[in-house]
């Protein structure tokens, strides 16, 4: 039940690399049920160089994007040939952003499943900062095989 993925587990279960990995590992897991994962947020990020010069804030669609790879790790688990399908948002809801994320913040993303059937599944996710809710959303995905995408 509670095992916990390290960066080579994971970088084999979800097909994203740098700059696209938003995972540095998974503290728990719950077959079909739920995830808790993490992402140490540095300043060597590439999109703080953007957002924003001289106020650097991890951007929301990147907290996103972490909830739901934190999740990809739970899904891909219940398939043999992971390395036949990719993994793709459906739908986003209910988003909202708590607080900003900063350099220095260790994100924790909380996933649990709300529905899974086949190849499509519906998550909930919360980020949290210092035990402090500072994003949540739920999302649709649909796996695809490789050459179907």
């Amino acid at each position: 039940m509670n095992h916990k993925i390290d960066i080579a587990g994971i970088m084999n279960l979800l097909p994203h690399r740098y700059p696209m990995l938003l995972v540095d590992r998974i503290l728990e897991v719950e077959k079909q049920k739920r995830i808790v994962g993490i992402k140490n947020v540095t300043i060597n990020e590439e999109f703080f160089q953007g957002h924003f010069p001289g106020r650097p804030v991890m951007p929301g669609v990147m907290i996103i994007e972490a909830m739901a790879q934190t999740g990809g790790v739970l899904i891909m688990q219940e398939f043999e040939r992971i390395d036949e399908y990719v993994i793709f948002f459906m739908s986003i809801d209910k988003v909202k952003f708590r607080r900003p994320v900063v350099p220095g913040d260790q994100l924790r993303m909380e996933v649990e499943v709300i529905f899974f059937r086949r190849k499509v599944c519906r998550l909930k996710g919360q980020a949290f900062v210092d035990g402090e809710l500072v994003a949540e959303a739920e999302f649709a995905s649909i796996l695809v095989k490789r050459d179907e995408a």
